[in-house]
């Protein structure tokens, strides 16, 4: 039997054994609720499901799209007999919205929050070479507005302007992996580019005295360092990896080299108990007065926004190439990064980002969220994603929050204390990375590390006017705001329009027959080379800017009615891709301003390359 999204799901962390648990399962849709009281727990469900999509997604063999406030899966498995005397690990890499998870009728783990995976130990319930009976009932309660679900339509049945189909229960990999009750955790691991070396802090469950760790890091040329640490008594060993400099590579665009790194963790007598396998960039994030540096280089941000909906799996790519194709797609027309715009990506996807040199802003799918009545759930589902996604170096900087506004007039601006609780968990978490407070409108943090705005402005001349006052110390910020919202005054941060563009363009003959109306950003250009002319005047306006580090073009694909994208839907060309790579590929302002202050080679660096896998 072919497994749908069979590769491994966790590239940063990787063991040997593991077993994936996509493909068929039990399914049924409870519309009220109440499957609980009517037995659902106990009993087969009268449905099948494809999983790892959702029940809205054509792939998952469902396609129903209306709301459905709990869905329940059930699959009957054995545990494989090999992994006999080991602890068995059920992990869900995403489901959404809320989930309890039972095994053998035992309630063993309860999650809020779509965009991060959870865990649980079998071994309570189950032994290797015995029946697991896995039952996972997953609620996404039309009545419960409050909650963080990115551009999935919450209020309205069908899509409408920039919402799109939801995604209801698992939409990412379901599977198991056997562990010593004494076992490592996911290690955390942070580039000095100063010392050259990398610091892995290692959590580890059950640890007993006598446990070591061994760590080598490796290249392509072999072993380069290895280290042993006492890990006795459940704290959390920390080691350095020290490189000496005839082994130092940098990660970067231009040269996305990654460092291999073994972790084996010893008993008392130095056999091996545990061991994985993980990956690390040595690369460093700096700002420069209004510069954004990697590795004390000026690269100009040629962001394009990635929504990551597909046709066919809604926010679950039908197979792992499809990930690695839309970060081709960007690359071929001169993008060198990308904006992940209100969803979590996959861990394939960023490991792929990883390996390819595609630089990314991770950030917080928040849109759904009642900010007059902030939870402690959302500081908490964001601690999961930067915990989860903190090795990357591709992530180049964080952003919890997106177009928030408040008027100063609310008796309770409880959005203040949400902003700073979401940027210091992020600060704290990640003093590594820049963070944005909260992009395009508005700033309520003046110490916000960086500051942007969101212009849909399509007239190039008008752009220009309005993107001019940064050399004055005045930033743009945004049209559409209330001039009593609160945004706090620009401070000098580097400086970037984080959504531009957005040109439509769909011709009329080409969706006659679509059910739903096209939806963009103004009005669309009347031909193909009105297109090119805007596309390249827009563009020109932020390269030219000597104030500006970056931009951010909306969008890399059409999604569903949001007719604006560079591609359409399903992947396939809109436009001349080289011709759009020239455009954006000469040297932006503040990469001449390298050359003109004698780095050159900082200049040519900044230049992006496109990759072929």
């Amino acid at each position: 039997m072919d497994i749908p999204r069979s590769e491994y799901p966790r590239p940063q962390f990787v063991r040997d054994k593991w077993l994936c648990l996509n493909g068929p399962w039990e399914f049924e849709i409870d519309p009220a609720d109440t499957g609980f009281e009517r037995g659902m727990l106990e009993r087969p469900l009268k449905g099948k499901i494809t999983v790892p999509f959702c029940p809205e997604s054509k792939l998952s063999g469902i396609e129903y799209t209306d709301f459905m406030n709990a869905v329940w899966y059930r699959r009957e498995l054995t545990i494989p007999p090999d992994w006999d005397g080991m602890n068995t690990l059920l992990h869900f890499q995403a489901v959404d919205y809320d989930c309890i998870v039972w095994v053998n009728g035992i309630e063993m783990i309860r999650h809020r929050g779509g965009w991060c995976g959870f865990s649980c130990d079998l071994s309570t319930v189950a032994q290797p070479g015995e029946k697991a009976v896995i039952v996972v009932r997953a609620r996404d309660l039309k009545h419960e507005t409050n909650k963080p679900g990115g551009k999935q339509t919450y209020n309205q049945h069908d899509n409408h302007r920039c919402f799109y189909t939801r995604t209801t229960g698992i939409w990412q990999t379901v599977w198991m992996e056997p562990v010593h009750k004494i076992h490592l955790k996911r290690p955390k691991i942070t580039p000095d580019l100063t010392n050259s070396k990398f610091t892995v802090t290692l959590p580890i469950t059950n640890s007993r005295p006598g446990t070591k760790v061994k760590i080598t890091l490796s290249d392509d040329k072999g072993p380069v360092t290895n280290v042993t640490i006492s890990a006795d008594n459940d704290f959390t060993p920390s080691a350095d990896l020290l490189i000496p400099e005839n082994r130092l590579r940098y990660w970067s665009p231009q040269d996305p080299f990654l460092y291999n790194i073994a972790i084996e963790l010893l008993n008392s007598d130095n056999n091996i108990i545990d061991a994985a396998k993980s990956y690390a960039g040595l690369r460093s994030v700096s700002i420069d007065d209004k510069a954004v540096k990697i590795n004390g280089n000026i690269i100009f941000q040629r962001q394009v926004l990635d929504q990551g909906y597909y046709p066919d799996g809604l926010m679950t790519a039908p197979t792992d190439d499809a990930l690695i194709k839309d970060i081709e797609l960007a690359l071929q027309m001169g993008f060198n990064s990308a904006r992940l715009h209100q969803k979590v990506f996959e861990e394939r996807f960023l490991y792929h980002c990883d390996r390819m040199g595609y630089m990314v802003w991770g950030e917080f799918g928040d849109w759904g969220i009642d900010k007059d009545n902030p939870q402690a759930t959302y500081i908490t589902q964001w601690l999961e994603v930067l915990n989860r996604d903190y090795n990357h170096p591709a992530i180049i900087g964080w952003c919890g929050l997106n177009e928030t506004w408040k008027e100063i007039t609310d008796q309770n601006d409880y959005l203040n204390d949400l902003t700073l609780g979401m940027f210091l968990a992020a600060k704290s978490l990640d003093p590594t990375r820049p963070v944005i407070d909260a992009s395009g409108f508005s700033h309520r943090i003046s110490a916000t590390d960086i500051y942007d705005s969101h212009c849909y402005e399509q007239d190039p001349a008008q752009f220009q006017k309005e993107m001019s006052g940064l050399k004055y110390g005045n930033a743009y910020i945004n049209k559409y705001k209330s001039d009593n919202d609160g945004c706090v005054p620009y401070n000098g941060q580097p400086y970037f329009c984080s959504e531009f563009g957005g040109i439509k363009w769909f011709p009329e003959e080409m969706h006659k027959n679509c059910n739903r109306s096209s939806w963009g950003y103004g009005d669309g250009p009347k031909t193909l080379e009105e297109f090119y002319q805007r596309f390249e005047g827009l563009c020109n306006v932020l390269l030219d800017e000597p104030n500006m580090f970056g931009y951010c073009y909306t969008q890399l694909t059409d999604v569903f009615q949001e007719k604006n994208g560079l591609y359409f839907f399903d992947r396939t060309p809109k436009f001349d891709s080289e011709r759009l790579r020239k455009i954006q590929t000469r040297l932006a302002a503040i990469e001449r301003q390298a050359i003109s202050t004698g780095s050159k080679k900082t200049a040519k660096q900044a230049q992006p390359q496109y990759t072929k896998i």
